[in-house]
């Protein structure tokens, strides 16, 4: 009995290390790689952000166990949504009340963090799961050497934000979500290592962070949820400065009726000159643009 013990919990073991090892790992290990890897070459290797983590059945967004849930089927980065504690904590939780993704009920700053750990996540379907409300911190240290992670603007002190990253010495894993030029130079002067997910959807914002002296290098730029033909002269704009952009399909082609239209969408986004794709639907929208992967890129290097 002892020995079936012993040989149960060898495969147990065994089991889980390959599941971890099963992981799509990306190879940054500093500020200087990060900026590398969002560096705009021509012949870089299209990827997703998992929008709240990635939304998949089972599989609470904004939960560690939803973006390994993604990793374990593709490479991704993951923009993450962080919010306060009444207790000044800082967790993951999109919306300002806990109905919609947890048991709890009512709003996420009038409960301390030992309170939200009792509650449960649900997930998309509203299914209760075994897991947990993540705390920032958690997270990130989770996601070094796996992931990056993007954080959105919520109602978290710039202050905080800027903190944590230092503390945990993460501007090689995390990136800050800034909305303008301004939001961008207040970070960029506390701590010149940190790369954003910059809103840059018009010329004239363009212009703004090129004005305020915020670095090129240190910009990822989110230029909306729509891929309409208007964009082209910003992507042509952006590129020739070295920079990537996004577009999120969380609110439109996500949810288009059928896996057909959806994978069409996705692919579209990327032919017409977009580097990369924040979607709810994380795993199905990487699946769409593997065919877009070019066989030789410099880029592979980040990829394990």
């Amino acid at each position: 009995m002892y020995k079936k013990l012993l040989l149960g919990s060898a495969a147990l073991c065994c089991c889980l290390m390959a599941q971890a090892q099963q992981l799509h790992k990306l190879k940054i290990k500093n500020a200087a790689e990060l900026r590398a890897f969002f560096h705009y070459t021509g012949k870089d290797i299209p990827f997703i952000s998992g929008h709240r983590g990635g939304v998949n059945k089972g599989f609470p967004e904004n939960s560690i166990e939803a973006l390994e849930n993604t990793l374990r089927h593709t490479h991704a980065t993951f923009e993450i949504d962080p919010r306060l504690t009444k207790d000044s904590v800082i967790v993951l939780m999109h919306d300002a009340t806990l109905d919609r993704t947890t048991t709890g009920k009512g709003k996420v700053s009038d409960y301390t963090l030992a309170e939200l750990k009792q509650m449960k996540l649900k997930d998309v379907d509203g299914n209760v799961t075994e897991f947990r409300i993540p705390t920032l911190e958690e997270m990130i240290r989770w996601a070094k050497g796996k992931t990056v992670l993007i954080l959105d603007k919520k109602d978290v002190p710039f202050e905080m934000t800027a903190a944590i990253i230092k503390r945990n010495k993460a501007e090689g894993h995390v990136m800050v979500t800034v909305h303008t030029a301004k939001e961008a130079k207040w970070y960029h002067d506390r701590n010149p290592e940190i790369v954003f997910e910059a809103f840059v959807k018009t010329q004239k914002a363009l212009e703004e962070y090129e004005a305020a002296g915020i670095p090129w290098t240190h910009i990822m730029a989110y230029v909306g949820p729509d891929n309409k033909p208007e964009l082209k002269p910003l992507y042509e704009n952006l590129n020739k400065r070295g920079v990537m952009a996004m577009i999120s399909t969380a609110p439109t082609y996500d949810k288009l009726a059928s896996g057909d239209e959806r994978a069409a969408a996705y692919r579209s986004i990327i032919e017409k000159g977009a580097s990369l794709i924040e979607a709810d639907r994380s795993i199905e929208a990487a699946d769409a643009i593997k065919p877009l992967v070019p066989k030789k890129s410099d880029k592979q290097r980040f990829f394990k």
